[in-house]
């Protein structure tokens, strides 16, 4: 019988990028498993927790366990950076909380980004895709850092049909997003991306693989105004290709 997921799809993707909702969708469908989508899912409020507004953090955080608490099976995000918020932001918030801390590590401990789920906890490696062509991987800092996942991109990625993975320089360094980074740090992020991108050009690849969508959306920014054609895309819709 196939294993119950609910797929908590992100904000960004959810407002800018349906298709790679729906490829995380079917990559899940793919790998076996029943995907739920939650209607009532809104913000995680990792926005709010970043900027320091923790009553309005607590509030969205707060309406995701209700969504999410009465759900069963592993709840699956196609973002790193989502998925720390749950996984760490969410029992930082609530730490001692009478009633939502236990909520909130419950559901932490069923949250997985994308590839983490695929690879750790469904033990899978190939799902037939075929995308071909060079593709090079980009790291995104709160999957990597704050999730400690590195590995498993890297062998979903190898099982690719058709697909030459060339190595990024770099490819551990942030692309100069970070959320409210670079909105508050324009310089800095502007800088980040530079070099980001000039490491983008030197692999030769025409796709970037990232699998936060918010990564994608900065580097396509970047490239865009240089009038480049390299692209960067999420990871899910190379896994999707056929």
């Amino acid at each position: 019988m196939p294993q119950p997921v609910q797929l908590f799809v992100t904000c960004i993707l959810d407002s800018f990028y349906p298709d790679t909702a729906l490829a995380a969708f079917k990559v899940l469908q793919s790998a076996g498993s029943q995907v739920d989508f939650p209607a009532g899912q809104t913000c995680c409020g990792q926005p709010a927790f970043n900027a320091g507004m923790r009553s309005q953090a607590r509030r969205m955080a707060a309406h995701t366990l209700q969504v999410f608490g009465n759900t069963s099976g592993s709840v699956v995000m196609p973002s790193g950076s989502c998925a720390a918020m749950i996984r760490h932001g969410y029992p930082e918030l609530f730490n001692g909380d009478q009633k939502w801390d236990a909520s909130a590590r419950a559901l932490a401990e069923r949250t997985f980004e994308l590839t983490e789920f695929l690879v750790d906890v469904l033990g899978v490696h190939d799902l037939g895709a075929r995308f071909p062509g060079r593709l090079a991987y980009h790291a995104s800092c709160h999957l990597l850092r704050g999730l400690g996942v590195k590995r498993q991109p890297h062998l979903l990625l190898g099982e690719v049909r058709g697909a030459e993975i060339v190595p990024l320089p770099a490819s551990e360094e942030c692309c100069g997003f970070g959320g409210l980074f670079s909105i508050e740090h324009p310089e800095i992020s502007a800088a980040m991306l530079e070099r980001k991108i000039e490491n983008m050009l030197a692999c030769g690849a025409p796709h970037i693989v990232s699998c936060d969508a918010g990564c994608a959306t900065h580097i396509n920014g970047g490239l865009h105004r240089r009038g480049l054609p390299p692209r960067a895309i999420h990871i899910a819709e190379v896994l999707a290709a056929r």
